[in-house]
């Protein structure tokens, strides 16, 4: 009989065969855990998950004694290569391969007897990363919902994410910000993981190959090109020197990472180059293939004003319209460039803020940096208003051409028009003329949005990160010694025991008096008092029951009298009635029949606290048809063909698709959905083969280590 246990944390459930944990001070390794894993006691699970049914299931004490566990870990495989004091979200391409080890493991037919459990470090840095990993698997692959996704840790404590710059930190991203962000982008057709490029996201976000990410299918931010003849050139000609014609044209020679960045930038139908920074090269060798290009300076590590932020999402949002891509940078391409562009999603699409910089740090790291968080922050509502004032002077444009229109009115040249039918069409010309001629007023933001800006305006700039092509750059993590003082101690679980109380609103009757000259052949009359008669509060318990208790009638229930009472009184104040959103519904019903078609429904019979059943039942599911179609693809999209994105609409369309993920832990390939079929298809790249010594792991992939500069 095994006797030792497991020195780690509880399980987190997150489908009926993958769990997370972690382990404090040193990691074991896989082969251990999974060699000696008979000569433990099966670790204790935190909380309930989501079982097939979608509901809530509690754990069971004897399926759990009895079940085998295979543990495995990425924290040595996927690394944060931080700028200087950040060290996460990981990127884009490490979620991409998360996903696919995570699902090459659970397809494994060697393992299907086992639990999986994903487990990492206790070090803050790393559980939240590993945290963070296994909830956007849960999300993107099972279709879960974010709330639904972070349910299984929400009791537990991580270390929000930081900015890439050197100061303190003043604003926290945590990882239900990251989901948050993810999954408005699913929502708003900015992310395809099927149409994810991983070589080429890896290639060109490296220095000596350009450095740039595609942060949405229309835009593309990148650290500026630099031309050192050009700079050069420029430096003499400010300094009034005579400069030799020959000599400049042997050194004309542009950098291997600037020609690939014309190339890629002309194939890919780049029709817009907006520049943020100092000139660096000249703009001319854009210009000379048809793209064309802005200047909107401002300082590096400062704010943009006003001015500029509206100019910015007018250009941009005339070329994205007409099905162009715009390519946006600053010196490093992460501050400024990310500022300017979550303020566009943020008008065009209704993210957040905290949406907006969690979404971008994960496709393009180091992205916001400093006071440019606080400053999306406070002006997200003012950007909010502007989309508003946009939306509206379009249907009022609308309004004045479709005016417009009715007022031309041909006269005939014989017999000449009626006076009255001049004068009408004078007034509607008139009455249009005046709907043209009036603007609505401009839209200023508010004193304390003023004063904080010249407040902002006195503090000095913080340094902003680089990226520089050191190929001695250390890939250590030297935090792991130095603040070794900021480790989270173990979070010691409490198991909680949640009890059901149901609320009796029945009041006790008073014996009433019986008048002695009535006959004892006939029924005691009962009276109800007057102040029984007063509205009670009717709680969720007593509204399920078929037939409502009313005074009168407590005591008949336990003595088993069959009295008769007067009629119920109707209360003045109706149940009270919670609004709850149950597993498996919407808050709607304008749902579409498609999409109603793949929602799996719960059980018919819903039972109350006091195991009470409703008398209504609900109407037994409707098949899905195999002629069903199948629902768009809604995951991060970097390359391939970008379809002109469209904004999805509620809360409620995710809930109808989630609803249609299986819930039963291990997602069989053949119950895969057509759009993620990604995850299978392109294993070979990710992870190595199973074999009958060694199960799936990830292939070896060579560090970037001249994309970032050493602290």
């Amino acid at each position: 009989m095994t006797t030792n246990t497991l020195n780690c944390e509880p399980l987190s459930k997150f489908t009926e065969r993958l769990y997370f944990t972690t382990f404090p001070g040193s990691l074991p390794k896989p082969q251990n855990l999974n060699t000696h894993t008979s000569e433990f006691k099966p670790p204790p699970i935190r909380g309930a998950g989501y079982g097939a049914s979608g509901s809530r299931t509690e754990p069971a004490s004897e399926a759990d004694s009895q079940a085998s566990y295979y543990y495995f870990t990425l924290d040595g495989d996927l690394f944060y290569l931080s700028f200087y004091q950040d060290w996460g979200p990981l990127n884009m391409a490490m979620v991409y391969r998360a996903c696919i080890l995570i699902h090459e493991l659970l397809e494994d037919k060697d393992l299907a007897p086992y639990r999986l459990v994903f487990y990492s470090s206790s070090d803050p840095r790393k559980k939240a990363n590993a945290a963070l990993l296994i909830a956007l698997y849960v999300m993107v692959v099972h279709r879960r919902t974010p709330w639904e996704a972070f349910q299984p840790i929400a009791e537990l404590e991580f270390l929000c994410f930081r900015d890439a710059g050197k100061g303190k930190s003043d604003f926290n991203l945590n990882i239900q910000d990251c989901l948050w962000g993810i999954w408005k982008a699913i929502q708003c057709g900015l992310c395809n993981f099927s149409e994810f490029n991983l070589d080429d996201y890896e290639f060109y976000e490296k220095v000596e190959n350009g450095d740039w990410n595609w942060l949405t299918p229309n835009f593309i931010a990148f650290a500026s090109p630099v031309d050192p003849s050009w700079i050069k050139k420029q430096k003499e000609k400010n300094s009034q020197a005579s400069p030799s014609p020959s000599r400049h044209a042997l050194e004309r020679k542009l950098p291997q990472q600037f020609l690939n960045c014309l190339d890629y930038f002309e194939q890919r139908n780049v029709k817009l180059v907006v520049r943020l920074n100092n000139e660096l090269y000249d703009r001319q060798l854009f210009l000379d293939r048809s793209i064309d290009h802005a200047e909107l300076y401002f300082d590096d590590g400062t704010n943009p004003t006003d001015e500029i932020v509206r100019k910015f999402i007018d250009m941009a949002d005339e070329v994205i319209e007409g099905g162009g891509v715009v390519a946006v940078h600053c010196k490093a391409g992460l501050g400024r460039t990310g500022t300017l562009i979550g303020a566009y999603l943020v008008w065009k699409f209704g993210f957040t803020a905290t949406e907006a910089i969690a979404f971008m740090r994960i496709v393009r790291p180091g992205t916001v940096v400093g006071p440019q968080q606080q400053y999306m922050y406070l002006k997200q509502l003012e950007w909010a208003k502007w989309a508003a004032v946009d939306e509206m002077k379009k249907l009022q444009a609308q309004q004045i051409a479709a005016l417009t229109a009715a007022a031309k009115v041909v006269a005939p040249a014989t017999p000449p028009a009626e006076d009255e039918e001049m004068n009408e069409a004078s007034t509607t010309a008139a009455a249009a003329t005046t709907l043209i001629t009036k603007q609505l007023p401009p839209v200023t933001p508010s004193r304390h949005v003023a004063a904080a800006q010249e407040k902002a305006k006195l503090i000095s700039p913080p340094g902003q990160p680089r990226k520089t092509p050191v190929a001695k750059r250390k890939s250590t993590n030297d935090w792991e010694e130095e603040d070794t003082d900021e480790v989270f101690p173990p979070i010691i679980a409490a198991t909680t025991t949640t009890t059901t109380t149901t609320t009796d609103t029945t009041s006790p009757v008073r014996p009433q008096k019986v008048k002695k000259t009535a006959p004892r052949s006939a029924a005691p009359t009962t009276r109800v008092a007057a102040s029984e008669q007063r509205p009670t509060r009717v709680t969720r318990s007593t509204t399920s029951l078929k037939n409502r208790i009313m005074p009168g009638q407590a005591n008949n229930l336990t003595t088993g009298s069959p009295v008769k009472s007067k009629k119920p009184v109707s209360s003045a104040q109706p149940p009270n009635k919670i609004p709850r959103l149950a597993h498996g519904t919407t808050t709607r019903s304008t749902t579409s029949k498609p999409m109603l078609m793949n929602i799996n429904t719960k059980s018919d019979e819903n039972s109350n606290s006091n195991g009470n059943t409703t008398a209504t039942k609900k109407a037994p599911p409707k098949t899905p048809t195999p002629s069903s179609p199948a629902l768009p693809s809604k995951l991060p999209t970097l390359a391939g063909k970008r379809p002109k994105h469209q904004a999805s609409s509620s809360l409620c369309d995710l809930a109808v698709v989630t609803r249609s993920a299986n819930r039963s832990g291990s997602v069989a390939l053949s119950e895969v959905r057509e759009d993620s079929a990604w995850v299978s298809e392109n294993a070979g790249a990710v992870s190595i083969p199973t074999s009958r010594t060694e199960k799936p792991s990830l292939r070896s992939s060579r560090r970037r280590r001249s994309s970032f500069s050493e602290a």
